[in-house]
């Protein structure tokens, strides 16, 4: 004869079902991103992962320098720490951290495309100004005569 299993009890399988729930957590910015956008988020994660391994991954390619096949058994313990520092940091929570690095730099990159823009106008004016050119980008005043003189002798 065999026991039944104990009957739970509601509050304990709502406690279960929280945890299932928080285990699979939505990212905090659900914010759809195109496919570039989602590269630099990426870009990131990738470089916040490897500043928080740098000493790991420096002592691997210390190790790894100057050697071929034999690198994969004389480094092997490098590498495993290595690996091991950065699983440690990969994980959703981090992309997270990622993501929301990356919407607080979007004023700055804003910012900076604005900047850009500015002075390719700026330079675009210098040019015009430079060569006498008109808005079409036609040359003007004497040099368009003088052009038009040139055209007419041959």
């Amino acid at each position: 004869m065999t026991i039944p299993p104990h009957p739970r009890t509601e509050t304990e399988a709502t406690k279960e079902e929280q945890d299932r729930i928080e285990s699979k957590k939505l990212p905090s910015n659900p914010t759809p991103l195109s496919a570039p956008q989602e590269q630099q988020v990426r870009d990131l994660y990738y470089r916040n992962v490897r500043e928080k391994c740098a000493d790991e991954i420096k002592a691997f390619a210390a190790c790894a320098l100057g050697r071929t096949i034999t690198m994969v058994w004389a480094c092997r313990a490098q590498k495993l720490a290595m690996n091991s520092c950065m699983v440690q940091y990969q994980g959703q929570e981090e992309l997270d951290k990622a993501r929301a690095e990356w919407f607080q730099l979007a004023g700055e990159r804003k910012r900076m495309r604005e900047e850009k823009e500015r002075e390719l106008q700026e330079a675009r004016r210098l040019h015009k100004e430079w060569w006498a050119l008109d808005e079409r980008g036609k040359l003007q005043g004497k040099r368009a005569e003088v052009a038009g003189e040139r055209e007419g002798k041959r």
